[in-house]
């Protein structure tokens, strides 16, 4: 009579060492896959037109100076002097006749946001921009800067305001006696420090500066869309609105698409719209990057539901 096999912890283990084992594998392949795929795409995505008569110019994610948001392996943003060198650069080509902005931007520094919308102010060839999803903040800046601006009626438009808050541990770290040790060089030097609670007075300090942005975002939104002053400071309260309701308000011109632009380009300029769009140009450190983005992210909306953080809520800086 043959024995029966007793249970061991040797043996769950084995079992269970076998099982992950073989989940790990095939997320490896599941994984590189992904990547495989996503490099194809890159190598054989829509080839760039150079000889389009109207430029397509990309304004998508956070708007910097720098372009970047701080983590290695988020996708940044744009940077301010890219956008500025590709308008220059539409300016000075006598085959380019428009244009065109394509807007999906939550907004972002206000000296990058500012330094797009005034080189867009100086443009002398007819200017139109399309958001999609989202034009706010910094990006509506620069929206406000074109000629014509078309929406779909659910793009999020708006949100004129500007907004500096973070975090303050100083609570916290008492309950854990944590000292920070103040050393500074000036009353203001470490004002808005997370390890200290804020005064009164240095409260008062940088919400005389957010006003002062907020007076100057809302006065260059009115002289962009030939709005009265009063009626920008009663909308401009940071809020946000749909397509629809933007039109209303005269914050835009055109419910409509980029081929309702195209026409509109067209009928204006007498061209048949070719655009030639204007791309940031890659190394293989930023390639690879954005291809573990996707594949990791693709892998992230299989597994479970993703969480999403900006970047814009990391630390004491300005955004608009």
């Amino acid at each position: 009579m043959a024995k029966k096999r007793g249970f061991t912890v040797a043996g769950l283990f084995k079992t269970l060492g076998a099982i992950l084992g073989f989940f790990i594998t095939a997320m490896i392949f599941v994984f590189v896959g992904l990547i495989f795929i996503n490099v194809l795409n890159l190598v054989f995505s829509e080839p760039v037109v150079f000889d389009g008569n109207v430029a397509l110019i990309p304004v998508k994610g956070t708007i910097s100076t720098t372009g970047s948001t701080g983590d290695v392996l988020s996708r940044g943003g744009i940077k301010s002097e890219t956008v500025v060198k590709w308008i220059q650069e539409a300016e000075k080509d006598d085959g380019i006749k428009a244009i065109f902005f394509d807007i999906d931007s939550p907004g972002g520094t206000p000296v990058g946001s500012v330094e797009i919308a005034e080189a867009v102010k100086r443009a002398e060839k007819p200017t139109v921009a399309v958001i999609h999803e989202m034009g706010t903040s910094g990006a509506y800046w620069v929206a406000s800067a074109t000629d014509k601006i078309f929406a779909n009626r659910l793009s999020t438009i708006g949100s004129i305001g500007v907004k500096s808050s973070y975090l303050e541990f100083a609570g916290l770290m008492d309950d854990y006696n944590v000292t920070y040790r103040r050393l500074i060089a000036g009353k203001y030097k470490d004002i808005m420090s997370p390890y200290k609670e804020m005064t009164i007075e240095e409260q008062k300090k940088v919400q005389e500066r957010l006003d002062k942005l907020h007076e100057i975002f809302i006065n260059a939104v009115a002289q962009n869309r030939g709005l009265d002053v009063e009626h920008v400071y009663d909308i401009a309260d940071g809020y946000i609105y749909f397509g629809d309701e933007a039109k209303e308000l005269g914050l835009i011109d055109f419910i409509g698409t980029t081929e309702d632009a195209k026409k509109m380009i067209g009928k204006e300029l007498n061209i048949t719209v070719e655009f030639r769009k204007f791309k940031e140009k890659k190394g293989f450190f930023e390639i690879f990057t954005d291809v573990m983005y996707d594949s990791s992210y693709n892998i992230g909306q299989g597994i479970g539901s993703v969480w999403l953080s900006s970047t814009e809520d990391s630390g004491p800086e300005l955004f608009v």
